[in-house]
């Protein structure tokens, strides 16, 4: 189902530009968006791709490998 939505998202937005705002705490749902917004008391602490926030060892990075040792 989600791949389907993120389908649809990306449809829409080529077609007509419009932005998909998605909050989850799930990385394996996160990391298919464009942009991450990563959000740290109340404020943005870190935004980019999920290729560019691994590559920055911050809070993204570091709770996206908690989550994933969960699941191996």
């Amino acid at each position: 189902m989600f791949e389907r939505f993120v389908d649809a998202a990306r449809r829409t937005r080529a077609t007509t530009g419009a932005v998909t705002v998605l909050v989850s705490r799930r990385f394996s749902t996160v990391r298919a968006a464009d942009i991450i917004v990563v959000l740290a008391e109340g404020r943005v602490a870190e935004v980019g791709s999920h290729v560019d926030l691994m590559a920055s060892c911050g809070t993204y990075a570091e709770l996206f490998a908690l989550q994933a040792r969960a699941y191996t």
